[in-house]
């Protein structure tokens, strides 16, 4: 089979190897849509977890073609999606209910390999079903699932205002799922004039290309969606007092925050992060089978697996109004 793999920063190669075979409790994945994320970006540039040489690739959909020894849950031909961090279920913090900080954690495309490949294995605790949904669409479950986590700890109400910054594909599920919480505002923010158009195609209610346009503290929900530090350095500006900072985006590992702190003290600021999910992936797949959470529109490029590194160059350079990158394994 073909794969990408990165073999150091900086460094991708299209590689022939062996297809994997599954062992006990495991299945062989056909990959038929693989989505590039910023975390494959971060793997890219030597700024995330985990260890080289890699096949990226944790968000992606396929169809079974080889279930291992005690699977009972699945059989060939099944079309599924993959939740890509595996827990050990067995330490302190995973008895605790807090599997996505496992002490023992492994994640497909992270420190195992991953969907930017023909075939990619993984263990059945951590595959779902989806049914009819389209491959495209099913490999938005696990960037969905950890959007509902952070919803879940950001906690907004009815008739919150809130302002999300960024409006890429991560930014347009928060949209969505905040919507679907109650908001009654959601301002978007991005430089990008097709992204901005995208959110409000999916129902953003006030779109801004500068956080200079954005009110100062006003809104009950901030929620950064960048990752930029500098963007993330602005949060705690727009929030009300006693509101709540959700810092979602991934920044890149070893950069610092510069954030006054007497104002988070005076306005009595709640700020929150999100680590992937817990247990999400099953509302994921049922939101995105309901149609209540639209994910098709944010798709701008379907590439074949030797077009990875065209593709992040693609997402960093925000080049041909790019939104999600779908790295599609079996076309040429």
């Amino acid at each position: 089979m073909k794969a990408a793999r990165i073999d150091q920063p900086n460094q991708i190669q299209i590689i022939e190897t062996a297809v994997p075979r599954p062992g006990r409790g495991e299945i062989l994945i056909q990959v038929k849509a693989s989505g590039i994320c910023g975390t494959d970006i971060h793997i890219y540039r030597g700024e995330y977890l985990g260890g080289y040489p890699v096949i990226p690739g944790h968000e992606f959909a396929g169809l079974i073609v080889e279930t291992g020894e005690g699977v009972t849950r699945f059989k060939s031909g099944q079309r599924v999606a993959v939740e890509p961090n595996i827990a050990c279920d067995n330490c302190a913090n995973c008895l605790n209910n807090r599997q996505n900080f496992c002490l023992n954690w492994q994640a497909v495309g992270v420190s195992l390999p991953g969907g930017m490949a023909e075939y990619v294995i993984a263990p059945e605790k951590a595959i779902f079903d989806i049914g009819n949904l389209a491959f495209e669409e099913g490999a938005f479950v696990e960037p969905l699932s950890c959007v509902l986590h952070g919803v879940e700890r950001a906690g907004p109400e009815l008739a919150d205002r809130v302002a999300i910054l960024g409006a890429g594909p991560i930014g347009c599920l928060l949209l969505q799922a905040i919507r679907l919480c109650g908001a009654c505002a959601v301002t978007m923010v991005d430089k990008n004039p097709a992204r901005l158009a995208a959110a409000r195609a999916l129902g953003a209610d006030a779109s801004l290309e500068s956080l200079d346009q954005l009110q100062p503290d006003f809104y009950d929900l901030v929620v950064d969606a960048t990752g930029v530090i500098a963007v993330m350095n602005r949060t705690i500006q727009f929030t009300r007092h006693g509101g709540k900072v959700m810092l979602f985006g991934v920044p890149p590992n070893g950069k610092q925050l510069n954030i006054e702190a007497f104002p988070i003290f005076r306005k009595g600021l709640t700020v929150l992060s999100s680590f992937t999910s817990v247990r999400n992936s099953m509302q994921a797949v049922d939101l995105l089978v309901s149609g209540r959470i639209r994910v098709a529109e944010l798709i701008s490029h379907r590439l074949p697996l030797a077009e990875f590194q065209r593709g992040i160059e693609l997402i960093e350079g925000g080049l041909d109004q790019v939104k999600k990158v779908m790295i599609l394994p079996g076309e040429s």
